[in-house]
């Protein structure tokens, strides 16, 4: 595992957005562009529809988007000419896959960030057998009895997986994870009494928990959120510092000039700041962001650094 490697050579990509060369945007587009991302319906699909669309009516070429599956997306950008005709939108899996296994693009070169797009929450949901209404009682139960906890998860290195295993490193306890083919699965087992707790998308777990079948204990974010109102932090209700959420993010190849790069920034917030589509995809679970490119970036290499340390503490490889 290089994860040290990667967390360190991530630094040089906060240094292209702020001072890459000077090349103009002003003849910029000037033919069609393409953005890669995952199968179509998923996350990083969802959000590449109205971005595409935006792009096509302001910048006037053609945007179109083809769907790959992630790892062949990634590389072919990672290995695309630096004009901003060949973008990335893609979930976190981009840069802590690397981090779990061979991949073959370099995140450290490969890409410069574009922009944060979205983001998506977890929920911490227990089975109602357990006798806790609150984290620090989930964290006390379990350091009361060692190995005794289980949780489960998608398959291993998802993005469920890593959320217990940092709940779990930050806490200092024991619990045992139990993978399963999605996170759906999990659930299914949780509501069974197979697993004893999990992380899960909101929209998974409140129809369970509305009934009794789950107990939803807080939400994944470093403060409250609007996708899941009501719910308090996992940070503020007994483990300071925990964070975990999935974003959706736009991303050029490396090298790409500052010039197209902040063009794409611009013409990206003006589309996520269209009326009514923050609404439309906060109902269907998911926060429209815009951040700037050096914020997207600053966020990368906080949450490599922050999952690189579970994933080598934990030894943590990809199914």
């Amino acid at each position: 595992m290089q994860s040290t490697r990667l967390v360190v050579a991530i630094f040089p990509l906060v240094m292209v957005v702020l001072g890459a060369g000077g090349a103009s945007a002003q003849d910029y587009p000037n033919r069609t562009i393409r953005i890669l991302t995952a199968a179509a319906g998923g996350s990083s699909d969802l959000v590449a529809r109205p971005i595409a669309q935006g792009f096509t009516d302001s910048m006037r070429q053609p945007v179109v988007i083809y769907n790959r599956p992630s790892i062949l997306g990634s590389e072919i950008v990672s290995k695309a000419s630096p004009d901003g005709y060949t973008l990335l939108i893609s979930s976190e899996s981009l840069w802590t896959r690397p981090l779990l296994d061979k991949v073959p693009y370099d995140f450290a070169t490969g890409f410069t960030p574009v922009g944060q797009i979205s983001r998506e929450v977890y929920v911490l949901a227990v089975h109602p057998s357990l006798p806790v209404k609150s984290v620090r009682q989930l964290i006390a139960l379990a350091k009361a009895k060692p190995g005794a906890l289980n949780y489960g998860t998608g398959p291993n290195g998802s993005a469920t997986h890593l959320s217990g295993e940092l709940f779990r490193s930050l806490a200092g306890i024991k619990i045992v994870q139990v993978p399963y083919k999605g996170v759906a699965e999990s659930v299914t087992a949780m509501i069974s009494g197979e697993v004893h707790m999990m992380f899960a998308n909101p929209s998974l777990v409140a129809p369970h928990a509305k009934v009794g079948r789950l107990r939803t204990l807080a939400v994944t974010t470093a403060e409250p959120t609007a996708l899941v109102p009501g719910l308090p932090t996992v940070a503020a209700s007994g483990l300071p510092g925990y964070e975990s959420i999935s974003v959706q993010g736009l991303l050029a190849p490396g090298k790409t000039p500052a010039a197209i790069v902040n063009r794409l920034n611009q013409e990206m917030v003006r589309v996520l700041n269209q009326p009514g589509l923050k609404e439309k995809f906060l109902n269907n679970g998911s926060e429209l962001l815009g951040s700037s490119p050096e914020r997207f970036a600053a966020f990368i290499a906080s949450d490599m650094a922050r999952m690189g340390k579970v994933i080598k503490d934990a030894g943590i490889k990809a199914n």
